[in-house]
Formats: structure tokens, sequence, C-alpha cells
């Protein structure tokens, strides 16, 4: 039943995009970027309707309260595709750091680029971190908060943390306090698996780490509190990582 489910809420998705693309080559031209960053929740809210009532994943959002008003850095694990489905519901002014090859897509990456995400030219090293800061310092000009992915991908529950030293370069050239999230998204819409499992995704923003740490501080509490939190809401879920990343293997293999 999971398999069959999961094969119809893919040709949902599919057809809700195509829909949903059709619709903004028609309003697009009018649309700022606030007004395709709505659109966008739009099409995130119809995936989520399809999570709910044909696969059985719905989702938990806590501790929103640790989340300030004004523009901060939001740290997040990165376990599935749902969570950059779904964020922009959750943090409705909010940039996204993405890959230079994402903005080329047509239509698509035009939109992206409207919206306001950022575009990381993923050249060297120096010009990749420098295109990230200066879009950051762009959204936060304009009152959003400005979302990445410290491990630069997805890990399944269980996998051993890669944090990348971009976080902590982006932490000491905006001088802000960064909001670390956890979540066990993965342990119900694995990375790289076809088979969804029904159950509640969780996703908890933590208490803020404050501007001004020292890098190695920084990056020790960051991975901290975030795979701490990580293990208790994949335990959550219903069992350990090692278990759900077996349960994963099998379900990508099927």
């Amino acid at each position: 039943m999971t398999l069959i489910r999961s094969a119809i809420f893919n040709v949902l998705i599919w057809t809700w995009t195509l829909v949903c693309l059709i619709g903004i080559l028609v309003v697009g031209p009018f649309l700022d970027a606030p007004g395709v960053r709505a659109y966008a929740r739009r099409w995130e809210r119809g995936i989520i309707f399809l999570l709910r009532w044909v696969v059985g994943i719905r989702h938990e959002v806590r501790g929103l309260q640790h989340l300030p008003a004004e523009p901060v850095i939001i740290a997040s694990k990165h376990q599935s595709a749902w969570e950059t489905l779904t964020f922009h519901t959750i943090v409705h002014e909010l940039s996204v750091g993405l890959k230079y090859e994402l903005t080329r897509i047509p239509v698509f990456g035009h939109y992206l680029v409207k919206s306001g995400c950022i575009r990381i030219d993923r050249g060297a090293a120096a010009k990749a971190l420098k295109s990230l800061v200066d879009g950051a310092e762009r959204a936060m000009a304009a009152g959003r908060h400005v979302m990445i992915f410290p491990e630069g991908t997805r890990r399944s529950p269980g996998a051993p943390p890669d944090y990348k030293p971009g976080v902590a370069a982006l932490y000491k050239q905006l001088g802000r306090p960064c909001v670390p999230v956890a979540l066990n998204s993965g342990a119900f819409w694995g990375r790289r698996s076809f088979a969804k499992r029904p159950g509640t995704i969780v996703i908890e923003f933590l208490e803020p780490i404050p501007a001004g740490l020292a890098r190695a501080a920084f990056m020790r509490t960051l991975e901290e509190r975030i795979e701490t939190a990580t293990a208790r809401l994949v335990a959550e879920a219903g069992g350990s990582t090692a278990e759900l990343a077996s349960a994963q293997k099998l379900s990508s293999r099927a």
C-alpha cells in the first residue's frame, strides 16, 4: 500500500507542478518578489495537502518562539526533499541559498531569482562564499531571514554529521544570531527513496546561537544542538537512527 500511495503521489505532484507552471506563465509578469513568494507558497501548500491525504504524512512545527522578528541565519538539518518544499510555508520572509545551476532552469529558474533566492556560484570557494554573503546581506537588508543547510546536502538519519565551513563564514560575516533547526523528515521521506512512510514529521526551531562566538565554538554549538535534537526527533519517529537508515536503504531499492 505504501508503494501504491507513493506512486499516486508522484503522479499528482508532477501534475500539480505543471498546473502551477502554466499559471505562473500567465500571472508571473505581473508579480513582484513578495507576490512570487506567495504564489510559491500556494504550490507548496498543494504538495503538503497531497502528502497528507495521499501518503498520510503530516507535520508539526515546534519552537517558533525561538525565531526572532529581525532577520537571522536559519541553519537547518537536511534529510529530505520535504523541507525544501515546506520551509516557505512556515517562514514566509525567507531567502535560501541555491546552486547557480537551478536558476538556469527555464521558467522555474527565472522565478527563483525573482522571488529573492540567493544564487551561489559554485566555482572557486572564495567566489562561492562571496556570492552567498552578498546575497544574504541583500536579503537581510530587505527584512528576510536567510536559510542555509550547513551540511550542504541531504543526510540520511544515522549518517555521520558533515558540517561545512560555509555556515561559519556566513555567521562571521553577517554578525547575526543563528537559529538551529532539527527535524526527522528523513524517517518518512528518505533521501533517494521512492517509498514515503505515513506519520508526522516534526521540525523544531532551537534556541538561537548569539552573534560573536569564535568559529570553533560556533561550529561545535551548532552541530551539538542540531544533532542532539535531531536524534531525539528521529527516535520519536519510531526507531533508532541506525534502524531507520537501514529501512530507507531497503525502500530505495524497492
